[in-house]
């Protein structure tokens, strides 16, 4: 069950929540050339099977920002915002890839929420520790930290 916030004042409550685990999403080649084709970035490790399988990671790997861009849908998976006039996506610091998301591999998110601050118009930014886990893997595929602003 996600954690519900209800308005401002449970927005800024969630301050040092751990929210848990989405589900886990498989990585499929569809998906990787889907990205490819959306943001222009054909590199060969990425859309070319045969060749990646002679690369450094014996097969294709998922792009860093496809990822990152998981992050929206999973995390919405753990929590939910009610009662308030708009969100928006601020931004996101520290974003690391450490290790790479073979195709076929499945991956989930863990969020926190790292801090909550007041902004202008009686809004708030909230700031999602995200990291992304490889089923299996020692290291995580994404770290980041993510910024959304809530307002009334």
């Amino acid at each position: 069950m996600p954690v519900v916030a209800n308005g401002i004042p449970e927005i800024l409550a969630l301050a040092g929540r751990d929210l848990g685990y989405s589900s886990w999403r498989e990585v499929t080649q569809e998906l990787i050339d889907a990205y490819a084709e959306v943001s222009g970035d054909h590199q060969w490790i990425h859309t070319d099977p045969e060749r990646a399988a002679r690369g450094p990671f014996g097969r294709t790997i998922a792009h860093g920002y496809m990822t990152l861009s998981w992050g929206i849908p999973m995390v919405a998976e753990l929590l939910q915002v009610t009662g308030v006039g708009m969100a928006l996506n601020y931004g996101v610091n520290k974003v690391r890839f450490p290790a790479p998301v073979p195709v076929g591999s499945r991956v989930r998110l863990h969020a926190e929420i790292a801090a909550v601050e007041e902004v202008g118009r009686g809004g708030v930014q909230v700031t999602r520790k995200f990291t992304f886990e490889i089923e299996g893997a020692e290291k995580p595929a994404c770290v980041a930290e993510s910024l959304t602003r809530y307002y009334p």
